[in-house]
């Protein structure tokens, strides 16, 4: 008995030991091996007490490794604990040295560490697609890749409200063939889309004015400042018969932030809640272990005016902004500044704020350390919002979204796309399948949620936004980006687990197998809309999704790819390689699979003249795609 009984405390001592080897925590004078791109944290613990540790104090490590040199901020944990996020981008030794503002306390100051990276294995890589290393641009400016070079296409769903307990996560493995019901979890719902080729979610961190309580969904203080222009909480109504707001607290009823005892209704902005944090960080890493790419976005921009009115906004913002980057910049992730959907003057402050705002940011606390990019959410465009380049020194990544949700976003992304220098761009928020609203409908038109039509729009979105130089992927939409969830009734907005299952998602990842399909040759295409004759079906509106033809062909000349929406008319194609045989095959976007491939002469001016639609008709009586490859 006592042998067996030894042998079980061993056991039990050697799985502790597992574990904590697995967590790896950088403590003060520590040492351990970690993997390049791996997440670790670096413990720091005051010896001083403060009122506000997350106003007053601001600590750091100066990391040091193979061709790397930079600052590391971190961030109050609660308690007496600051945490400093890290990774190493190249195998070998590091070491980091840690400083703060409060110079005097020695559990902040001049602790040191070292450790050894190592590389993960090619299989390992293939397992997780993050082991690759963080995203940043390619060479020409125009697409995304992991540090490695692999190539990485954005195939991105919209979870806005994914970061709170209206999608909690329960710390249990998903079934292999889940399917969304009642009752869903994060793990079930990445599970899903994974399944379905998703590497990317879309979330906003917090929503710290929103509650479902006494006040409607949007409301004013006495003095006429808005609070708030929230989502609503369907059947749940005020003495004034108006829905309330969604409430956003995490899964253990956590608020993001401390509410304000001066100002009824509005989050003190100077005193952060870091135990609701600690939930979004199991969702983090979850992604990030299941290979997802987050668009992390740092609030929705209607909690700001009063943001602005009762605090000092750039600082108190900027500080904030740097929590989030401090928190989880050691993830492969996109960051977004703000979610700015709308820029309406009551429920908003303007682009130039934020501008403002984010500049001063990048001034006191400098860009992301790990070089991932830096976006917002946008209406219409980042570069008609906030400029270009030296105009917001911040923005590394431009968007569009949200306004117009028709063939005007393709004039939006082209103009993106041949902006010197050239910066990644993508479409965040196209047309929403299933949602019923006055910009959720091309040329006027609502079809029923989830039918063929309402499916056709969100896929013509897909191509055309893409084909119009938006390489860096693209981002699905449903109406339940708000996720209404379980013991909830739905309203305007679907339930989450009902709208996970329209069909238009089965076609991201169509586009990528068709984007993809000549590896990363699609990273050198340009958008050639006058080589298409014609590229508009007559009397095809500018404010619909039908009757266009949309072309990207590499400047060599040797490969192309095409769409071509319902009612499109049968073009020729110029601008290409005089009297030369080339490859075309037709694509089908509703199911991915290529028709059989035939062969096409350009003559002595270098035009081509393309085969039959494969529905045989012209104008076609749906959508399709194409490639033209050099033989």
């Amino acid at each position: 008995m006592k042998t067996k009984y030894k042998n079980r405390l061993a056991f039990c001592i050697y799985l502790v030991l597992v574990v904590s080897a697995a967590l790896k925590p950088l403590y003060a004078e520590g040492s351990s091996d970690i993997h390049v791109w791996e997440t670790k944290e670096v413990i720091l613990k005051t010896e001083k007490n403060y009122d506000n540790h997350y106003k007053k104090v601001q600590c750091w490590v100066d990391l040091e490794g193979p061709d790397f040199s930079k600052r590391i901020y971190g961030f109050w944990d609660g308690s007496n604990v600051f945490v400093v996020r890290v990774v190493a981008t190249e195998p070998g030794k590091w070491k980091w040295k840690s400083g703060s503002n409060q110079r005097e306390d020695k559990g902040l100051n001049n602790q040191t560490g070292e450790f050894k990276a190592v590389a993960w294995t090619r299989k390992e890589k293939t397992d997780n697609p993050n082991r690759r290393g963080f995203l940043r641009p390619t060479s020409n400016g125009h697409a995304l890749q992991y540090a490695d070079g692999t190539p990485f296409f954005m195939i991105g769903d919209t979870w806005l409200a994914g970061t709170t307990w209206r999608l909690p996560f329960r710390g249990v493995a998903a079934a292999e063939d889940y399917e969304p019901a009642p009752g869903i979890g994060f793990e079930d719902a990445v599970a899903y889309r994974k399944r379905q080729g998703y590497n990317s979610v879309s979330m906003i961190a917090c929503f710290p004015n929103w509650e479902s309580d006494c006040n409607p969904s949007t409301y004013a203080d006495d003095s006429g400042l808005f609070l708030r222009n929230a989502w609503e909480k369907f059947d749940y109504y005020t003495e004034e018969g108006k829905f309330t707001a969604k409430n956003m607290r995490d899964e253990y009823g956590n608020k993001p932030f401390r509410m304000s005892t001066e100002h009824e209704g509005v989050a003190d902005f100077d005193r952060i809640n870091p135990e609701y944090f600690k939930s979004l960080d199991k969702k983090m890493q979850h992604l990030s272990d299941e290979g997802f790419v987050p668009l992390l976005e740092t609030v929705r921009r209607d909690n700001c005016p009063a943001w602005k009115a009762y605090f000092d906004f750039n600082e108190s913002y900027a500080r904030y902004v740097q929590y989030l980057i401090s928190r989880y910049g050691a993830y492969n992730i996109v960051f977004s500044g703000i979610h700015l959907d709308w820029i309406p003057k009551e429920y908003s402050l303007t682009a130039d704020e934020f501008n403002e705002a984010l500049t001063y940011h990048l001034k006191k606390y400098g860009p992301l350390p790990f070089g991932q990019p830096h976006t917002t959410l946008i209406n219409n465009s980042t570069y008609t919002q906030f400029g270009h380049d030296k105009d917001c020194p911040w923005l590394t990544m431009h968007s569009v979204g949200n306004k117009p949700r028709d063939h005007r976003v393709s004039d939006s992304i082209q103009i993106l796309f041949n902006l010197v220098p050239p910066y990644p761009a993508i479409n965040f928020e196209p047309y929403y399948t299933g949602w019923d609203h006055e910009i959720n409908m091309p040329n006027g038109e609502r079809p029923p949620a989830n039918s063929p039509r309402d499916n056709y729009f969100s896929r013509a979105q897909m191509y055309g936004s893409v084909l119009s130089g938006g390489l860096s992927g693209h981002v699905h939409g449903t109406s339940a980006y708000d996720i209404t969830t379980t013991g909830e009734p739905d309203g305007m907005r679907h339930h989450f687990w009902d709208a996970l299952k329209f069909e238009s998602a089965l076609y991201m990842q169509h586009l990528s197998t068709f984007i993809l399909c000549e590896g990363d040759k699609y990273q050198q295409l340009e958008p050639c809309p006058l080589n298409i004759h014609p590229g508009k079906a007559p009397d095809s509106p500018e404010k619909g999704l039908d009757g266009w033809a949309y072309m990207m062909c590499a400047p060599t000349k040797d490969f192309a790819l095409l769409y071509f929406e319902n009612q499109s008319v049968l073009p020729t194609l110029s601008g290409f390689k005089e009297n030369t045989a080339y490859k075309f095959q037709w694509f089908n976007p509703r199911n991915g699979e290529w028709e059989k491939s035939t062969t096409i002469e350009s003559d002595e001016k270098g035009v081509l003249a393309l085969p039959a639609f494969p529905d045989g008709e012209n104008p076609s009586t749906t959508d399709w795609a194409a490639k033209i490859l050099d033989r």
